[in-house]
């Protein structure tokens, strides 16, 4: 089983960018699909993006649509999630995710997550 890890959290300016990273241990991404979901404090976790295993498709929540781009590197078992133009509704844990299938989501590890915190 895929065991997944997030770093790259911290505290940022309101339009400033971050790079979230997602390394994968245990067994290789390359034939999972991996996904980024985030959860507010006292909301429900929430879906960010997805990325096929061979990088050719791709699927956003219409809330970060253009500013964040998920990005992995198979052979590194690495994923990532650039943030650009951050706001403070962007304040949230944010997780990594691995699913055996793109389009029937079924996430089969998760991290412990990893705060990203927006100031205005």
């Amino acid at each position: 089983q895929v065991q997944v890890e997030e770093s790259g959290g911290g505290l940022v300016q309101a339009g400033d960018s971050l790079r979230l990273s997602c390394a994968a241990s245990g067994q290789s991404i390359s034939s999972y699909a991996m996904g980024w979901f985030r959860q507010p404090t006292g909301k429900e976790r929430e879906f960010v993006g997805k990325i096929s295993w061979d990088i050719r498709v791709s699927d956003y929540a219409d809330s970060v649509k253009g500013r964040f781009t998920i990005s992995r590197d198979n052979p590194k078992n690495m994923v990532y999630l650039q943030m650009n133009n951050l706001k403070p509704e962007d304040t949230a844990v944010y997780f990594c995710a691995v699913s055996p299938t793109y389009y029937n989501w079924k996430p089969t590890s998760w991290g412990q997550g990893t705060h990203v915190t927006v100031s205005s």
